[in-house]
């Protein structure tokens, strides 16, 4: 029997960018990028790099005129809603950029890409005065701050400086610019959005600063999640928010492949939302594995994906062993919310945790979690891990890695209560 096509319509966004035969920049991960903003990402290669996490090896810029073809070719056939620019290395290929984008009349995201995360240059020096025009046909532009010195001449060392840069960009031509922080110092990157035009404004946007060299590809991934949104419809500020949020995500659950320090994760959105499917099917499967358990009056569970990062994003359960009543009536709101906030909590510093047990328990407490071999915390406050009447009781929260283990210590919690030992 045939079926019936069901086609779907994503919007198109295009980059315009180099090769990263690493994978982890580029338009490698433009395309990457774009897919997990649910948009079809369509490409516009202006040179090839031999280029892996240790650095870049060799930089080859394709002919003028191939790079006018493959423009033309996705114009014509595509309804591209926004165009992003990556490497563009040469004053002729930024030129011939500008004229592609001539009567181009969508949103266009300039990331004046000229020196790799490794410190190798992809820009030449002759080609740095070309942006200016480009620049000016921008929606927005997104150096990092040694761009935006480079760009505007320019000394930044804080955010009044990335403020003053941006100005500076707007001025030139720009829409709005996005001075990105990740190159100041400080335990907060601050990212400024200075946006011009009929509403001018100032906005910041700060997550805290994670610890790690692994950000190859973080400019690229940036600009192309903007791009994407953009073409999807969103307006500036809700795509360079968005876009932010999604980086802060992208470089704490990084990529760690190859020998040097690794890219960011372009896919982690689409890694989290296939994640909690497999957590929710896991918390479905501990009911039915724990016959017997630790708690008198029932257990809540909770389970993140690999790479939640607030309460929201914390699935839970609650069910009763031995036939108990099961706290999870309306009133007992928080035993759940609490539980998600220690799980999370835990994983700063051991990341590796997924899953979460509170319990109650009557007698034998110190002998219970001496029987437990890994992390588990006394909880002080009974009301935040259990109903109401559970007051005079000792809650306890059990983590763990996977559900395999989280069971595996809960079961030794019931025996070392039941046994005494």
């Amino acid at each position: 029997m045939t079926r019936q096509y069901a086609p779907v319509s994503p919007p198109v966004a295009l980059t315009i960018a180099g090769s990263d035969s690493g994978g982890g920049a580029g338009i490698q991960a433009d395309l990457k990028t774009m897919e997990a903003h649910d948009a079809f990402g369509t490409s516009v290669v202006t040179a090839t790099t031999a280029q892996n996490t240790a650095g870049v090896h060799d930089v080859h810029v394709l002919p003028n005129d191939h790079i006018v073809a493959q423009y033309e070719a996705v114009d014509d056939d595509f309804a591209v809603g926004a165009i992003k620019t990556g490497m563009l290395a040469t004053a002729p290929v930024i030129e011939t950029v500008v004229d592609c984008l001539a009567d181009y009349a969508g949103p266009v995201v300039v990331d004046p890409v000229m020196v790799a995360a490794t410190g190798d240059r992809l820009l030449s020096e002759d080609a740095e005065d070309a942006y200016t025009k480009l620049i000016a046909q921008s929606t927005l532009v997104t150096p990092n701050v040694d761009e935006a010195e480079i760009i505007t001449g320019m000394a930044i060392d804080d955010a009044a400086d990335a403020e003053a840069a941006a100005r500076q960009l707007v001025d030139d031509g720009a829409d709005a610019a996005l001075v990105k922080g990740g190159h100041l110092g400080g335990d907060e990157v601050v990212d400024t959005l200075v946006v011009g035009g009929d509403d001018p404004r100032t906005e910041r946007f700060s997550h805290p600063r994670v610890d790690t060299e692994g950000t190859h590809g973080s400019g690229c991934t940036l600009s192309s999640a903007i791009a994407a949104r953009l073409a999807g419809g969103e307006s500036l500020t809700e795509a360079v928010a968005g876009g932010v949020a999604f980086m802060e995500r992208a470089v704490r659950y990084g990529i760690d492949v190859g020998s040097g320090p690794g890219s960011v994760h372009h896919m982690v959105d689409l890694r989290e939302r296939a994640d909690r499917v497999a957590v929710s099917e896991a918390l479905a499967s501990i009911g039915e594995r724990l016959a017997d358990g630790p708690a008198e009056a029932g257990l809540t569970v909770v389970g993140v994906s690999r790479y939640a990062e607030t309460a929201a994003a914390v699935i839970d359960d609650r069910f009763a062993p031995n036939g108990h009543e099961a706290p999870s009536t309306p009133d007992d709101p928080v035993a759940a919310a609490e539980l998600a906030e220690r799980l999370l909590e835990a994983r700063e510093s051991h990341p590796e945790l997924r899953f979460a047990a509170g319990c109650g328990l009557t007698d034998g407490v110190d002998t219970a979690l001496a029987a437990v071999d890994g992390p588990v915390a006394e909880a002080t406050d009974t009301e935040a891990l259990a109903a109401a009447e559970w007051e005079d009781r000792t809650g306890i929260v059990v983590f763990a890695p996977d559900v395999d283990t989280l069971i595996e210590r809960l079961l030794a919690i019931g025996e070392a209560i039941e046994t005494g030992e």
